[in-house]
């Protein structure tokens, strides 16, 4: 057994040496910071749709308070892809479709937390003169470039039966979609709200919704694995925080839909007619669907994903359940 110690005059140094840095730090009112890692900050990344907005009414609510959450927005769910593929985001928002583009090229993502499911939110906006889906034959059709996009034309050309060569397809970033429809670039769009209440208003027509591919459109929570064991405290409450805000909305619309309409630009009547066309997933839900007792969600999306291949979305076939983790539900349900 070793019993050598540290000689008198040498440890009276090391006293001193570790005295004076902690004046140091004192003096500089700094104390705690001497000593404390630095907060990793956990950034969140969602675009303008409506059934992300929940995440900024928690965070003005100060449900994240004393945590390093940042809910950031992005112009598209396919630049928030690219932020967590980066590394410039731990977490984002995004529909099914997209989650498993995404893991076929990065495949260290998992969702954490099924968000809503879109019961007419997604639209195909017509001239007024359009009468039926299959009159967009022939015609400019705007759609923003993104899986979901993508997916929503793709799935409405195959119910009025016909294929991309039958339109023209003009790319419109989402902040283009009003502007190009009002100016006559395109006779149809792809969009959301507050898009979609903005041209009906004007007498666009509705021509497709999502109510016509029923359970097919699904947002969920998607979170780097290497964030999933590093900060999954500030994910936890990330989850809390969001079932509390629901919670206020549902006892407070009103003043619910007034901070989340914000975002949007657009009235908190207005918004809240917008959540009538989805719904969004309870804590129960999530747990069940997520840990696959109830395996209806993983079986939609396997669907989604073979359909997906068929129409050269996927290169290869992505088996959802390999990208699930239920682990904040089951601390949730506690």
């Amino acid at each position: 057994m070793n019993n050598s110690r540290i000689p008198a005059k040498k440890s009276r140094k090391l006293i001193h040496f570790f005295s004076l840095g902690m004046l140091i730090c004192i003096g500089l009112g700094i104390l705690v910071s001497c000593f404390e890692q630095p907060t990793i900050p956990l950034l969140v990344g969602v675009n303008n749709w409506p059934g992300f907005a929940p995440l900024y009414l928690a965070e003005e609510l100060g449900y994240y308070q004393n945590t390093s959450i940042d809910i950031v927005d992005y112009p598209s769910t396919t630049e928030v892809s690219n932020a967590l593929r980066s590394g410039n985001l731990q977490a984002g928002g995004m529909s099914i479709d997209e989650n498993l583009i995404l893991a076929e090229t990065f495949p260290e993502v998992r969702a954490i937390m099924l968000i809503d499911v879109s019961n007419g939110a997604d639209v195909i906006i017509g001239k007024p003169e359009l009468q039926t889906l299959a009159d967009i034959k022939g015609k400019k059709v705007g759609v923003e470039n993104t899986a979901l996009g993508a997916y929503i034309l793709s799935r409405a050309l195959d119910k009025a039966g016909l294929s991309l060569q039958d339109i023209t397809v003009v790319s419109l970033d989402f902040s283009e979609h009003e502007a190009g429809f009002k100016q006559g670039e395109v006779d149809a769009v792809v969009t959301f709200e507050p898009v979609r209440s903005n041209l009906l208003a004007t007498g666009a027509k509705v021509l497709f919704d999502t109510t016509k591919i029923p359970g097919e459109v699904v947002d969920v929570l998607v979170v780097r694995q290497d964030t999933l064991e590093t900060q999954s405290k500030d994910l936890e409450q990330l989850v809390r925080g969001w079932f509390m805000a629901l919670d206020y909305l549902k006892k407070e619309p009103e003043n619910a839909a007034k901070i989340m309409a914000r975002r949007g630009g657009i009235t908190a009547k207005e918004f809240l007619d917008s959540l009538k066309l989805l719904s969004f997933f309870t804590p129960t839900e999530n747990q069940k669907l997520l840990s696959q007792t109830d395996p209806s969600m993983v079986n939609s999306a396997n669907k989604l994903s073979k359909l997906m291949q068929e129409k050269k979305l996927l290169q290869s076939n992505i088996d959802f359940s390999s990208l699930l983790d239920a682990r904040f539900f089951t601390q949730l349900n506690q």
